[in-house]
């Protein structure tokens, strides 16, 4: 069995055309695939199902994207699963809101499906040479282990969705070095995903309400830093 068909992707969405073309060509790929209809169901079935990703649309009857990645991000089992947005809505603010949540990727319509299949072959493809590095990182009172992707302060264990995680990983790995948000954009996210620069902001945010606001500093006009003493 190779790696993708090893891959769960669940798609949810509203529109029975879309969720048929995205089903067969990830089915094509070899990925193994569950869909659902409203967000409502997509929590019940990722919460069986466990995917690896999660293509999620925005606007949906019953409970919209954002409620449901919400939810979804407080699910332990699915921390590491990647959640892709799907939307037609082009506002800056529907992007912010969606990373906001946890998402790790946006994705506009109208979908072109090969182009999908590469974000999410790209997005395993980082994952891989990450995994190939298994350090743990001692600063002060946090453990940050990148082989079980967990956090630890003071003996308590903190949950952060990946991206989170992977942020968090990188400025502690390279303490006292400031970054810009286009640094940490490409160091994170990659070169082939389209994100603002604001998502950084927002991340660094949610990452400081969960450890604290004394790690990760804000160089004005720069970008951030993580503080080793």
């Amino acid at each position: 069995m190779s790696e993708k068909q090893k891959i769960k992707v669940l798609v949810v969405d509203d529109e029975p055309d879309i969720v048929e073309i995205l089903k067969y060509n990830l089915q094509k790929e070899g990925y193994e695939v569950a869909t659902a209809e409203d967000g409502i169901k997509g929590v019940k079935t990722a919460t069986k199902f466990l995917p690896d990703v999660i293509l999620l649309d925005i606007m949906m009857p019953n409970q919209d994207g954002v409620e449901t990645c919400l939810q979804i991000r407080q699910i332990p089992e699915l921390k590491n699963t990647y959640i892709i947005f799907l939307t037609a809505r082009m506002e800056e603010y529907s992007e912010v809101a969606a990373f906001d949540v946890g998402a790790d990727d946006y994705i506009t319509k109208p979908i072109k499906p090969r182009a999908l299949m590469s974000r999410i072959a790209a997005l395993f493809r980082r994952e891989s040479k990450k995994e190939q590095e298994h350090a743990i990182i001692k600063i002060r009172d946090l453990v940050i282990d990148r082989g079980s992707y967990t956090i630890a302060k003071g003996g308590k264990t903190i949950i952060l969705p990946k991206k989170e995680f992977e942020l968090l990983y990188f400025l502690a790995k390279n303490p006292n070095m400031v970054f810009s948000r286009d640094e940490l954009l490409q160091n994170i996210w990659g070169t082939d995903v389209f994100v603002l620069a604001r998502t950084v902001d927002v991340h660094i945010r949610k990452v400081r309400e969960k450890i604290g606001e004394e790690y990760i500093t804000t160089v004005k006009g720069v970008g951030y830093k993580f503080e080793q003493a």
